[in-house]
């Protein structure tokens, strides 16, 4: 940009004026922010507007009083009228331009703050309004398969290393997945993981049914995992992050026999 010519276009004086659009106004205002040198011109410009409209208010040598005392003398006299060279109506309007323009300034830069919040508060709206409605049909889905009376329901109870643990599994033999409902446990410490395992009896005999790497993040605590296993049994262990190939006895927190 060539700061003189943007200058000399008069712009920043209708910017003060409050006489341009409001995607004017806001390139102006984005202009002065990005050059030191229309910011000092937009501070001569209002500095000297100030002074005008201080001269309007103080310059005018003949006043109403003036005008009453010759009417009340009876010596004819001719009131000399003199035209003013200064245009006071422009200057008051250049005054309340100035008042406006500055407060322009400050509305365009709240009302871009706002505009950005606005957004962000919409689309954080638009979020819980999906994640709400997403959960809403999960959980809708999730009374249907425990209403159903094909489902198995598989509880798991808590073992050595953690009695008071517990869980529960729903078992849909139909579309191969189960529903673990793990509420029931404690939250895993740092680097671990609890893992699902599905157990053939005998011999005893465990299939992975992968890690609940979401279990902190997950309020409800209420998995589906994949299951096209003939399980016998279930079982979680708590685990190393990434899981392990067999389960590690010692952290068995619940064990659960599927029902004959």
């Amino acid at each position: 940009m060539n700061v003189k010519e943007y200058i000399a276009s008069g712009i920043l004086e209708l910017y003060i004026a409050g006489s341009l659009s409001e995607k004017e106004n806001e390139e102006v205002h984005a202009a002065i922010q990005k050059y030191p040198e229309l910011l000092e011109e937009v501070a001569s410009i209002e500095k000297a507007i100030v002074i005008l409209s201080a001269a309007a208010k103080t310059n005018n040598s003949y006043s109403f009083a003036d005008i009453q005392h010759q009417l009340q003398d009876n010596t004819p006299k001719i009131i000399p009228i003199t035209k003013s060279k200064t245009n006071w109506s422009q200057l008051s309007g250049w005054a309340a331009a100035f008042i406006f323009g500055s407060v322009l300034i400050y509305t365009v830069i709240q009302n871009n703050k706002l505009k950005t919040q606005i957004a962000t508060d919409k689309q954080q709206l638009e979020e819980q309004i999906d994640k709400a409605s997403n959960s809403l049909a999960e959980a809708e889905k999730l009374i249907e398969v425990f209403r159903d009376k094909e489902i198995i329901a598989v509880p798991l109870a808590g073992q050595k290393v953690s009695p008071n643990s517990y869980a529960k599994i729903y078992w849909d033999k139909k579309t191969n997945s189960i529903y673990l409902d793990a509420k029931g446990l404690p939250e895993p410490p740092k680097g671990k993981v609890y893992q699902v395992w599905s157990l053939k009896l005998s011999p005893l005999t465990p299939t992975s049914l992968g890690t609940i790497d979401t279990f902190t993040a997950d309020v409800n605590k209420i998995f589906t995992i994949d299951n096209p296993n003939e399980s016998e049994a279930f079982g979680i262990t708590l685990e190393p992050e990434g899981g392990s190939a067999s389960p590690t006895l010692e952290q068995l927190y619940t064990l659960g026999a599927v029902s004959p």
